[in-house]
């Protein structure tokens, strides 16, 4: 029995990873840690209202619980935000992270981090794990210094980095790209597309899944998560409208340099994967097949 504990239990891919893990309840102990009451709509697993940025209430908890794995899932992700707020940016994704890693260190427990494609400047586009990152952002910065913190450590780390998430979870707190789209087609708003920035979204449940592989091989290093293939997020936004069957004239396209926006982004992302089929067994399809599973799972 692997004791697993998710911080961010109550965000998106967090509500996510514990449903998977309780499909078996015969190898897991879920334990989730988020802020606040518990969002996730189930009472079935060990929940407690914890601010990972309280060093110490962190430590006390953990060394009680005495897991296997952590499964980092908590951060900061608004870009915008994290450009206006550094203070609260760092202490989320970087010195929270280097809580969780002293405390691995002290507790013999294997560190699952979430990171991010924003650590790339999107010059290249499709990296390897292996390609040498150069932040645009803020927030790419905190990501990479929080990925810098599990390097030099000494604990056993995994850390999946991956691209635009999406997906539906109970009582969800952010929005994401798929559901604001749908949503605004659906009430018939034109909406404006950047047609030069390119991702390869990634469906949360591919995102839980490549966790617990991660899990189960424990495996160690750097992995890339996403969908197969690289589109433009104007070409995204038609997609969603063409599986919804929604109306694609309202997704007008725009140009990055039109929207003044607080935080650059990278032009082009995009993974290279065949280090995560090859060593973590993980194969994702297309955004278009997602979107499909997706829209099953709405209905």
């Amino acid at each position: 029995m692997k004791k697993i504990v998710v911080t961010g239990s109550n965000g998106l891919l967090g509500q996510t990873l514990v449903n998977l893990l309780l499909e078996d309840r015969d190898n897991y102990e879920v334990y989730g840690l988020s802020r606040g009451e518990n969002r996730s709509g189930r009472n079935d697993f060990n929940y407690r209202s914890i601010d990972i940025t309280q060093r110490e209430i962190l430590r006390e908890s953990l060394i009680e619980i005495q897991p296997n794995f952590i499964v980092n899932t908590a951060a900061m992700t608004n870009v915008d935000a994290c450009e206006d707020d550094k203070e609260n940016c760092d202490r989320l994704n970087v010195e929270a992270v280097q809580y969780l890693a002293d405390i691995c260190e002290e507790i013999n427990a294997h560190l699952i981090h979430l990171s991010t494609d924003f650590i790339f400047d999107g010059i290249e586009g499709y990296y390897k794990e292996t390609d040498v990152p150069s932040p645009l952002s803020y927030y790419g910065m905190s990501k990479l210094k929080s990925e810098e913190i599990l390097l030099s450590s000494t604990i056993n780390y995994t850390i999946l980095r991956t691209i635009l998430v999406y997906g539906k979870v109970n009582d969800l707190g952010r929005n994401n790209i798929v559901l604001w789209v749908k949503e605004m087609l659906e009430n018939k708003k034109e909406i404006t597309i950047v047609d030069d920035q390119f991702r390869m979204p990634t469906y949360v449940e591919d995102l839980a899944r490549a966790c617990k592989l991660s899990i189960d091989s424990s495996a160690k290093g750097i992995f890339h998560i996403s969908s197969n293939t690289l589109l433009s997020i104007f070409e995204i936004a038609r997609q969603i409208a063409e599986v919804f069957e929604l109306d694609k004239s309202f997704i007008k396209p725009i140009s990055t340099s039109t929207l003044n926006q607080k935080a650059a982004r990278p032009p082009k992302t995009g993974f290279d994967l065949s280090k995560s089929n090859r060593e973590l067994g993980f194969y994702s399809k297309s955004f278009k097949e997602d979107l499909q599973k997706f829209k099953m799972q709405l209905t």
